[in-house]
């Protein structure tokens, strides 16, 4: 039998600051590197550039994410970057980059151009700008939910083209039962000191009106009035463009009197540690999540969870913990729910859910598989 041959695979993404998106991309060109192919990166560069280049992979720093006019002009750039680098597989994970990469690749010759792969990693506005995501030769959907999503909005998309690949989580990375050391509790409590010795509900996810932080100040408010002896911890950071909703939810906390039961606590790098020590995480959002990897991860470490049933929260949670579904937008349902698992709590069963090997696997099979598939010309 022929030597499987060699890929080149681009992957091509607006920054590789932090999300899970950006480590996804890591750890894909990880398992490239790991299987024998070459692995390039494309983006504005980020703090996760060290950790991609330390792995074996090559990160080529272009504006290619930028919402300009001007971005056009790297079509050509990248269409000759393509021939030079003899890319076999482009994989495009955001819609800036995937027009760039689009128009690059629709102007070579369709016998030699390398394979074109998109992600849809959420559920955008249907419109024209968001149907380059759907104009993969194969189409990652991270969900159930995605790919049905793809289907309903976009239904000139071939079904057999879509292949569902979920986000894994690494099982020796999210050990179930696994706590941080007495130290970092230590100067965890002590930066936010009304956390001690409360239960904690934790709800991760950047400062933004759909993830749900209004919802989950009122439920912090109900627990008080129950006697619940709960501390609530926002984890996440405000872009420049969410500062002004930043500012009106720390005003809703004031005005509950909630100071002293609220912590914002910024970005962190510590989230997993912040999800161990938790007695509940909670996943709010508003409108679906397209899978909900952090509640995975709060899962994966035996962490009870709970979140609206809808999108990839609502698939997870049917999967692992069904005690932790919460109707949407039920506020008196979730009440009840959720003081329900504090006072007495669910255990989360033990098992390698969702595993990362499986995403990665499947994902470099898919680009073996298209590399030696025959040509639409």
């Amino acid at each position: 039998m022929a030597e499987e041959k060699k890929l080149t695979v681009l992957q091509l993404l607006p920054a590789l600051e932090s999300g899970g998106v950006e480590r996804g991309t890591l750890e894909v060109a990880q398992a490239l590197i790991e299987r024998g192919h070459r692995a390039l990166v494309m983006s504005a560069g980020g703090r996760q550039v060290a950790p991609l280049v330390a792995s074996g992979a090559e990160h080529f720093a272009w504006p290619i994410g930028k919402k300009s006019l001007k971005t056009l002009l790297l079509v050509s750039k990248l269409r000759k970057f393509l021939l030079e680098q003899k890319v076999d597989i482009v994989h495009v994970r955001s819609r800036v980059p995937a027009w760039i990469a689009y128009l690059a690749w629709r102007g070579m010759n369709p016998a030699t151009r390398p394979r074109f792969v998109t992600t849809v990693h959420g559920m955008y506005g249907v419109n024209r700008y968001s149907r380059i995501m759907t104009q993969g030769e194969r189409v990652i959907a991270v969900s159930d939910t995605v790919r049905d999503y793809i289907l309903r909005e976009y239904p000139g998309t071939q079904a057999a083209r879509i292949q569902i690949i979920p986000r894994g989580v690494d099982g020796q990375a999210y050990p179930h039962g696994w706590k941080p050391d007495p130290v970092w509790q230590q100067a965890f409590f002590a930066q936010f000191p009304h956390a001690a010795r409360k239960q904690l509900l934790t709800l991760p996810g950047r400062i933004t009106r759909l993830k749900g932080h209004e919802d989950f100040i009122e439920l912090v408010a109900r627990m008080k009035r129950r006697g619940l002896a709960v501390h609530g911890l926002i984890v996440g950071g405000a872009a420049a463009s969410k500062q002004r909703y930043l500012h009106k939810l720390r005003y809703r906390v004031r005005s509950r009197g909630l100071e002293a039961d609220i912590s914002f606590t910024g970005q962190r790098d510590d989230l997993k540690n912040i999800l161990a020590i938790s007695n509940l995480v909670l996943s709010l959002s508003i409108q679906p999540e397209s899978f909900g990897r952090t509640t995975l991860e709060a899962l994966r470490l035996g962490v009870p969870t709970a979140g609206y049933d809808h999108g990839g929260v609502g698939e997870i949670l049917r999967t692992i913990y069904p005690d932790g579904l919460l109707p949407l937008g039920d506020i008196g349902a979730a009440t009840q729910r959720i003081a329900s698992l504090l006072q007495h709590p669910v255990s989360v069963p033990e098992g390698d859910f969702y595993p990362l090997r499986t995403m990665l696997s499947q994902t470099l099979d898919l680009y073996e598989q298209l590399a030696r598939a025959l040509r639409r010309i």
